[in-house]
């Protein structure tokens, strides 16, 4: 049996891999779960699933799950603090992680699991972005696979020639195209844009998934930064990954070949298709996912992103032929800016005019360690809210 750490267990991609783990009992045992704060979702997983430990960086939530789980006679031990990710992820008996902490704070976890030589189920698109050479070093140096979670990512490994792994470029492999869905203002208008809520951004057509990701997508953004992340992930420059419009999000990604062959994969958007894919691995499992029925579908129509409408995606592209500590800047400038938008302290269109004022301030240089990636983090996240006290200023002068 395969030990199974799950880091992000209570989030939506981790929900969905304890999901499709449960339907393999024979194949699968969770060996540790992982979360932020949710102490009590944390608990309900550990009734269920019965793991060795159980983690949360919030010591106050773990002192309570500690009571809980005392309390209910359960033998799962509780690991607290920033480092408890770290300690569940490198466990004796995990055999394969599941990185599905939102944002930076998934970096040092991930990068631990990868040091180890675990089997890495990436669904944390950030620690590429941040540090995608000390990732991809690592898994070099240790032995460690990385398997890509995001919808996008799987479905380009899977139309990789076989015994293809991630990390290195693909023999034959010209391009790869990502296909977004464009989010719940794909048709909106720009003076729609000015005014949209977060209970709209965050309400996507087709997937299920938390409200930074959501915003994520409303700004294509995601797909900026998936891009980065495949560049990382398949060994390919900037220019060799092409973003398309597709609102069907029924092809995933498709992979262009010398010969000018093309392959792509299909599936309903739902994350337990990818997920199943890298837990089984190099063999199929069931995912519980409905097949597709292509009459049904009728119709799969792809065009190319608006750039004036959705500028993240640009700048996104920009730091990813900027390299180095660029693409850490501009995923800790948009965490932050985000994250006022979700706390209505900015407006939508304000998202991408932080990150741009960010990335103007910025002058890459090199992702050498963990120290850089951070610094370059912080370094932009203290940027960013200057530019945020800045907006409010001019609004309230306004």
């Amino acid at each position: 049996m395969k030990g199974l750490a799950v880091l992000g267990s209570t989030g939506t991609v981790g929900e969905a891999t304890l999901d499709v783990a449960a339907r393999h009992p024979d194949r699968f045992r969770i060996v540790a779960l992982a979360a932020h704060s949710n102490h009590e979702a944390l608990f309900a997983q550990v009734e269920r699933h019965r793991p060795d430990c159980a983690a949360l960086v919030d010591r106050q939530a773990a002192a309570r799950l500690t009571h809980r789980i005392a309390a209910a006679g359960l033998p799962t031990r509780v690991l607290a603090g920033p480092d408890a990710l770290a300690v569940a992820a490198t466990a004796a008996d995990v055999d394969a992680v599941m990185a599905a902490i939102v944002g930076a704070a998934g970096l040092a976890s991930t990068l631990a699991a990868v040091d180890a030589g675990k089997q890495v189920l990436l669904a944390n698109k950030e620690a590429l972005v941040l540090a995608g050479p000390l990732l991809i070093d690592g898994a070099r140096r240790s032995g460690a696979t990385i398997l890509p979670i995001d919808s996008e990512h799987n479905a380009v490994f899977q139309c990789l020639p076989p015994g293809c792994l991630t990390g290195g470029a693909p023999a034959g492999v010209t391009r790869i195209v990502l296909t977004a869905s464009g989010g719940p203002f794909l048709r909106a208008r720009r003076e729609d844009l000015a005014v949209a809520t977060p209970e709209q951004a965050v309400a996507h057509p087709n997937w299920r998934m938390g409200p930074k990701i959501s915003v994520d997508s409303a700004t294509l953004m995601n797909k900026g930064l998936e891009l980065i992340e495949a560049c990382h992930l398949f060994g390919l420059g900037p220019n060799a990954v092409r973003v398309v419009i597709h609102p069907q999000s029924i092809v995933h990604a498709l992979v262009e070949y010398a010969d000018g062959s093309v392959l792509a994969q299909m599936s309903r958007p739902d994350m337990r298709v990818p997920i199943a894919h890298a837990l089984g691995w190099p063999e199929r499992i069931d995912s519980g996912s409905a097949a597709l029925d292509l009459i049904q579908i009728a119709r799969l129509s792809f065009e190319d992103p608006d750039y004036e409408r959705f500028p993240c995606l640009g700048l996104a592209q920009f730091a990813a032929r900027c390299g180095g500590t660029m693409p850490a800047v501009l995923n800790a400038a948009n965490e932050v800016a985000v994250a006022a938008f979700l706390g209505r302290r900015l407006n939508f269109a304000g998202i991408a005019a932080v990150i741009e004022s960010v990335l103007q301030q910025h002058e890459a240089g090199a992702v050498t360690s963990l120290a850089d990636a951070l610094a370059a983090d912080a370094w932009a996240r203290e940027r960013a809210l200057r530019a945020l006290d800045s907006i409010a200023k001019q609004a309230a002068g306004a």
